[in-house]
């Protein structure tokens, strides 16, 4: 089997759905672009950033949010707290040190997402994590996805 082949069509068909519900369910598609542009940095995707900067840019996410989503933590002016609630528990989730989220991160998203909101940037951050691994599993480039 060639590593290109990304996923079975059952199976990408169902990441599609998770990923479709998540973003939906969110009800901000520039923050779920952060969220899974931020995702697929610490996952070193590179399809999945090609893919989602370009997404991103059609959301209207700023160019500066974008060249400095890496370093979020550092910059105090360019999120707002919700997003940067956001971005925390997407960093918790994706590296999941000493096997839990720590409860000041999930606490500090609960205070900006009700708890529909809160399940659904769990899946969203969830879902990118599983295409993340995928592409990068399968070795698959930057440059394929046009929106």
């Amino acid at each position: 089997m060639s590593r290109t082949t990304v996923l079975d069509r059952e199976v990408a068909q169902a990441f599609s759905a998770l990923s479709a519900t998540a973003k939906r369910g969110l009800g901000d598609p520039a923050l779920a672009e952060l969220v899974v542009l931020r995702a697929s940095q610490l996952n070193h995707c590179a399809f999945c950033l090609d893919m989602h900067l370009a997404v991103a840019r059609k959301h209207g996410v700023s160019e500066r949010q974008l060249d400095l989503l890496a370093a979020w933590e550092e910059t105090e002016d360019v999120y707002d707290e919700r997003e940067r609630a956001a971005l925390a528990l997407t960093e918790a989730v994706t590296v999941l040190t000493d096997d839990f989220v720590p409860d000041d991160v999930y606490e500090r998203a609960a205070k900006h997402f009700d708890e529909t909101r809160l399940a659904h940037l769990i899946a969203l951050i969830v879902s990118i994590n599983n295409w993340n691994r995928v592409m990068v599993s399968r070795r698959i480039p930057p440059g394929g996805y046009t929106p």
